[in-house]
């Protein structure tokens, strides 16, 4: 499951970032921002047309996400062992 994909305020675990190509800034500035592996996410608020951008919450931050940049951010149920 991508972070697109995950319900509204629905708990899960980062599983990992998806890199496209070589030296990829998108997946490494998501790395950098806290989109690592067993951290915490959930999707507090879409914006209204096309239900960007994505309020995520990564541990206790927020942040806004385009779709395509949380498509990337690969998750587990938060049931699943960290």
């Amino acid at each position: 499951m991508t972070l697109t994909d995950l319900p509204h305020r629905t708990l899960a675990i980062v599983d990992s970032v998806q890199e496209v190509g070589e030296n990829d800034n998108i997946a490494r500035r998501l790395r950098e921002l806290g989109f690592v592996d067993g951290e915490q996410v959930r999707i507090v608020a879409q914006g209204p047309l096309g239900a960007e951008p994505l309020l995520v919450q990564v541990g206790f931050t927020r942040f806004a996400l385009r779709r395509s940049e949380a498509a990337r951010v690969r998750l587990r149920p938060a049931g699943d062992g960290m």
